[in-house]
């Protein structure tokens, strides 16, 4: 437990690193722009990248000392964030203020790429958790980890709007250099006590063959093995893990909403500088729920929390933009940041406790990038479509006379209106996801697993 909450103090200075940086990013493009579609465009673009690295990130870990992908991870990052920087620093400040920028795109994008290159760490620290903690204590360790993650939102979205008011997007950069090499510094001396790659039985009964050792070391010789096939057999083994991953895709699809329009919304209500303190305190949430599956877990019935904290946030997505009010945008926020920590922790238990451990860094990459692959169809398209149909409604359209006078005019309520159909649509679909058989099997089998 020593070295893994060692693990979680790198894994906090890393995520605070790239979750600073990103924060800052969209704020700048879409002050500089004045345009949601950049915003949105930046969202999808990022969560393409998220989505396609997962399974390629999955097997790096699997096939190599979760350690060493780690490093090589801030390597690449810090590499990437000094390119950046080079390139803002030699170019004239007006060629970033248009959305058809290519050398704003071209930042961008080293920008994101670096980030992106950071989410081994989401990968290696779960799977890491299945070899160094016991089973009795893996919820609450992905509780801390959860916690880990609200603590970094905390701090980088308070620290992003200052920063970039402050120092601009060129002294962000010099910050999450410094201290992307503070991270490679601290995680150097960490000892991770791992085997080459994971071998024994498997806990899953007869119908996923255990792996043999001369496997797993022939395996682990090949670091560039992502073996989709194997990675999707282990998964279509165990009843309900296929549904499991596919209903948090169609969680994400709808959340592509939020990634795209939440800043550009929240914008229209107060200043980037308020905007950021309100993320700090209402990240905290986050980590009050990261806190409570430390202490207590998840229940005997993960799969069942799972179900009902999404009605609960489905329904506070349609609340919060009923009217616009700071304040109830901020009550949202807070009620959507104490609970969203059980839905990661409860899909990472579950896959600790039913899937192989030779497996599972792929089979962690290959839910993470199916999972993050619908969130950029939702992201590229509703910038767009905001933009030309529900803001012009509820600016200049048929909304104003048809809801107006109740619900409010202007760009920030046609977006509000996209939040709310999509808390609609989440809703109706989590209620019709409960009462199936499928999630019915995946949880009798998570209570037989040893």
């Amino acid at each position: 437990m020593k070295t893994f909450y060692k693990l979680l103090g790198v894994s906090l200075v890393v995520a605070t690193t790239n979750n600073f940086v990103w924060f800052a990013l969209t704020f700048w493009i879409y002050l500089t722009t004045k345009s949601v579609i950049s915003t949105s465009t930046l969202a999808g673009i990022w969560l393409v990248f998220m989505a396609t690295s997962g399974i390629w990130f999955g097997s790096i870990v699997d096939h190599n000392r979760k350690k060493t992908a780690m490093l090589w991870s801030s390597f690449v990052t810090l590499a990437l964030l000094i390119t950046a920087w080079l390139i803002y620093y030699f170019t004239l400040g007006e060629l970033f203020t248009f959305v058809g920028s290519p050398v704003l795109w071209v930042f961008a994008l080293v920008l994101m790429i670096g980030v992106v290159t950071g989410s081994i760490y989401h990968i290696s620290i779960p799977t890491l958790v299945a070899i160094l903690v016991p089973d009795k204590m893996r919820s609450r360790a992905n509780g801390m980890f959860g916690t880990a993650m609200g603590v970094s939102f905390a701090i980088t979205s308070v620290a992003s709007g200052l920063a970039l008011f402050h120092l601009g997007i060129s002294g962000v950069l010099v910050i999450a250099i410094l201290s992307t090499i503070f991270a490679i510094s601290f995680l150097s001396f960490v000892k991770v006590d791992e085997k080459q790659i994971a071998s024994g039985a498997s806990d899953l009964g007869s119908d996923i063959p255990p792996i043999s050792a001369p496997q797993a070391l022939q395996e682990g010789g090949q670091a560039s093995k992502i073996d989709i096939k194997g990675t999707i057999s282990v998964i279509k083994k165990v009843p309900g893990l296929f549904p499991l991953i596919f209903f948090t895709t169609f969680n994400n699809f709808l959340g592509g909403v939020f990634m795209a329009l939440m800043d550009a919304y929240g914008l229209s209500l107060v200043s980037v500088q308020t905007w950021g303190i309100m993320w700090g305190f209402l990240s905290l949430g986050f980590i009050f729920g990261g806190l409570y599956i430390s202490k207590y877990g998840l229940g005997k019935s993960p799969l069942k929390t799972l179900f009902t904290i999404n009605i609960i946030l489905w329904i506070d997505c349609i609340i919060f933009a009923i009217q616009p009010s700071i304040y109830l945008l901020a009550i949202g926020m807070l009620v959507w940041m104490i609970f969203v920590p059980f839905i990661e922790a409860t899909e990472q238990t579950v896959f600790q406790k039913v899937v192989p451990q030779e497996r599972l860094g792929r089979v962690f990459g290959f839910a993470h990038s199916v999972e993050q692959a619908a969130s950029p169809i939702t992201a590229f398209f509703i910038g767009p479509i905001a933009q030309i149909f529900f803001i012009p409604f509820m600016t200049t359209g048929a909304g104003v006379g048809l809801i107006g006078d109740w619900f409010g005019v202007g760009v920030g309520r046609g977006i509000a209106l996209v939040f709310i159909f999509a808390g609609i649509i989440g809703l109706m679909v989590t209620l019709l996801a409960r009462r199936s058989r499928a999630f019915l099997l995946l949880s009798q089998r998570y209570s037989r697993a040893k």
